[in-house]
């Protein structure tokens, strides 16, 4: 008897719908493929709901989503609405309702031509990074005094406890271990030097978590400024990296230029005993909508990443090969939006019918 899994999906704006279509066509072969169905339910969140109800996220939507067993994002940002009122409003508050307390963010080169790296090759572009997802200076703990006189005084916390780091810290060296590269190593990215209360307690997690319970994974430590400098001259360095909250938001950009660009960039939010979300990190790029051009593989490398978190492993890595397959197979130019010399909906049939 096949498993069935509900997934809530929320197209959300620009683009973000367009590509959206493209991954759920990939799906649909995999579960023909590996006996598997996707129950959709699809929420219409976004800028276009807020201009005509006011209405970013509702609670009752966050219970809605408890009901499912994992969801899938196209996309949040629209030109006509203010910066931070969807991102906030619906993002930030599905990540934090549902306890969304890891970003994991696969970085890897599928074909030598894509990277800006002189003489790097897919085999040396290829880590992961686990970045904490629900802490640190995202909290938005702080105030602003005096705001509009030159005496004005802004503060903003990072602020971590124990329980935060460790869970992260621990997630990350489980999902070391499961990658089992030869390199089994977990390479912690933070400020210690400077950020030193902060600082120092993930470099105690680390330590004290991975002498106690992991002695098989090799424990590693860059500064943040300096694994920005190795990100660029020796990416094959790493294996699997967690960082805290805004550093992993920083690095991760970067991690994405080196694999190519945002139109192969995929992420999760991910609570490993609750509700997890997928997406393409191309936000919505609303001077494409409509028009066939955007690039739809970090929506269908989502949906793969989907696929593992929820144990459809074969299927996965099944997407996974598909995706690798379409990059090399000379039809598509380039990743970049209107120059992959095919259509999003071609892009989309390609990796479908290489499954």
């Amino acid at each position: 008897m096949s498993k069935t899994y509900n997934v809530g999906v929320i197209g959300g704006d620009g683009t973000g719908p367009e590509v959206t279509r493209e991954a759920l066509k990939v799906l649909a072969v995999a579960q023909a493929k590996f006996g598997f169905k996707l129950n959709y339910t699809n929420y219409d969140f976004g800028g276009e709901r807020y201009m005509k109800t006011g209405e970013t996220l509702p609670d009752s939507a966050i219970e809605e989503f408890r009901k499912q067993n994992v969801l899938f994002l196209g996309a949040i940002g629209h030109p006509d609405v203010k910066p931070g009122i969807l991102e906030c409003g619906i993002l930030l508050k599905a990540r934090f309702a549902l306890d969304q307390y890891i970003n994991l963010r696969p970085v890897k080169l599928y074909r030598v031509e894509d990277c800006p790296l002189k003489g790097k090759e897919p085999k040396d572009v290829d880590f992961v990074v686990v970045r904490e997802n629900t802490g640190g200076i995202y909290t938005g703990v702080g105030g602003v005094m005096q705001k509009g006189t030159q005496m004005e005084i802004a503060t903003q916390v990072m602020i971590y406890g124990r329980p935060v780091v460790e869970r992260c810290v621990r997630f990350a060296y489980e999902y070391t271990r499961r990658r089992n590269s030869a390199k089994k190593m977990l390479t912690l990215v933070h400020k210690c030097n400077v950020l030193t209360h902060a600082g120092d307690l993930w470099v105690r997690t680390h330590k004290e978590v991975g002498d106690r319970d992991y002695k098989d994974i090799k424990q590693d430590y860059n500064h943040v400024d300096a694994c920005t400098m190795w990100f660029v001259k020796q990416p094959e360095w790493y294996d699997v990296i967690v960082t805290e909250n805004l550093f992993g938001d920083i690095i991760t950009d970067l991690a994405a230029i080196i694999q190519g660009g945002l139109g192969i960039a995929a992420g999760g939010n991910i609570n490993p005993e609750g509700v997890s979300m997928f997406e393409p990190m191309g936000g919505s790029a609303p001077k494409y909508t409509g028009k066939n051009v955007i690039n739809p593989l970090a929506a269908i490398a989502a949906g793969g990443m989907m696929l593992d978190t929820i144990g459809e492993r074969t299927a996965a890595a099944a997407v996974d090969a598909a995706v690798t397959k379409a990059l090399n197979s000379g039809k598509i130019k380039s990743l970049a939006a209107g120059r992959m010399g095919m259509g999003t909906t071609q892009v989309g049939d390609l990796v479908a019918g290489l499954m």
